[in-house]
């Protein structure tokens, strides 16, 4: 080729020169995920150390869905399942809706995703479009903030305090609405992360409402469901579900939580009729199926004995939190979510905080000294979280009592 025609192709140097990253994946850590780097680390040096970070309860599964597992590792035909999960699974989960809530569901109705999570990815993008505003309590899960912006779409925090129990309210979409116009979606936890607070049936039946008249999608994020600690004598003691409200909501829930299988990354969505299409082909499109092997133990959680399994785990939950909030004076920090559900306790450090500039270095200093593992409060609220800290009472009573026994030898260290 003659040098007066110079070939138009790139060189490899040029070419990555101009090579650029998304924007979209331009999203914060999921800090909990960071901590837990860093607890791996210490203990790979022969530290001793706590993790309160995350929320993995630390009993396993149901004796049922491990013998499920192994007999199904045991088979070699572990290939793809249908893109909604396997047919028994979806049975066993409708099922699960008439025994707990009094409600009937169409295995049709059932999306079985990998975790909650892909529950999460799969109805953000079948629900809303590009540019569409989603509301969200803050604080609150940090994933859904994430998710929903690695989407395009517009986050709108509702700023949930203690004055509303750290749960949206009509009021609070309102001004919402007012300020940045339509809302397409409304994302409710009950129990929720970080606070463990919830939504009673007549709060719940509300916000429904609001976002009936207002043309906004409801999900309800259902995970922490079972994880509750009630009165005596006092309805619903395992959550109202939006399933209960009309067939018009996203509802996602997982076996991580109640059943104690965070591993095992199996989650479900019950898809309202105008999505079911759309979430089963992005299904097949993102992950092909769930894990097959996970499946099948999965389907093994609805018997008798799993859900004595689970309501044992819980009342150990209940008597770790009980221990908890007997000791929270000694460390004095508050004001302090009310924690009715799930296994974390949400509170601002208050003067306990002592020198540090925030929670995150407080945080920080308190693994590396005492070798105990908490989460600070900005991965779930950006504006009022720089002084709050989440500990997860997963762990049980033994591992968050020496906790609270180190963190006091931290704080007279770090007194101001």
């Amino acid at each position: 080729m003659s040098s007066d025609h110079p070939s138009t192709a790139s060189s490899p140097a040029t070419a990555s020169a101009s090579a650029t990253a998304s924007s979209r994946g331009a999203v914060p850590a999921f800090q909990v995920m960071s901590v837990l780097q860093r607890v791996a680390e210490l203990r790979a040096q022969g530290r001793d150390v706590i993790s309160l970070c995350a929320g993995e309860p630390s009993g396993g599964a149901p004796s049922a869905v491990n013998r499920a597992a192994a007999e199904a590792h045991a088979d070699t035909a572990l290939n793809y399942t249908p893109a909604a999960g396997l047919p028994q699974l979806r049975a066993a989960i409708a099922g699960h809706y008439a025994h707990w809530y009094g409600t009937q569901v169409d295995p049709e109705e059932v999306i079985v995703t990998t975790g909650a999570s892909g529950a999460f990815l799969l109805s953000f993008l079948a629900a809303f479009d590009a540019g569409d505003r989603v509301a969200l309590a803050s604080p609150g899960y940090p994933a859904y903030r994430n998710i929903l912006t690695a989407l395009g779409l517009q986050v709108v925090e509702l700023p949930s305090g203690e004055a509303a129990r750290y749960q949206p309210t009509p009021e609070l979409l309102d001004a919402a609405e007012a300020e940045h116009g339509r809302l397409a979606g409304l994302i409710v936890a009950s129990p929720a992360n970080p606070t463990g607070t919830m939504l009673n049936r007549a709060e719940l039946t509300a916000l429904h409402a609001w976002c009936t008249e207002h043309g906004t999608r409801l999900i309800s994020d259902e995970i922490y469901h079972g994880i509750t600690y009630p009165a005596p004598g006092e309805p619903d003691p395992r959550g109202v579900s939006a399933r209960e409200l009309g067939t018009d909501s996203v509802v996602i829930s997982s076996f991580s939580k109640y059943w104690g299988m965070p591993g095992w990354r199996v989650g479900w969505l019950l898809a309202p009729p105008e999505l079911r299409a759309n979430i089963e082909a992005l299904a097949g499109n993102v992950a092909l199926c769930p894990p097959h092997a996970a499946q099948r133990a999965a389907a093994m959680a609805f018997d008798d004995a799993a859900y004595q399994f689970g309501d044992l785990q819980v009342a150990g939950f209940a008597q770790t939190r009980a221990a908890l909030l007997e000791r929270l004076p000694e460390l004095g920090w508050g004001p302090v979510a009310p924690s009715d559900g799930a296994f974390y306790l949400y509170a601002q450090l208050g003067t306990a905080l002592g020198g540090f500039p925030d929670a995150a270095a407080w945080c920080a200093a308190l693994l590396e000294e005492e070798g105990v593992a908490l989460t600070p409060g900005d991965d779930f609220d950006a504006v009022h979280g720089r002084q709050a800290v989440r500990l997860s009472f997963a762990a049980g009573p033994d591992a968050v009592l020496a906790a609270v026994e180190r963190i006091l030898v931290f704080q007279r260290r770090h007194a101001a």
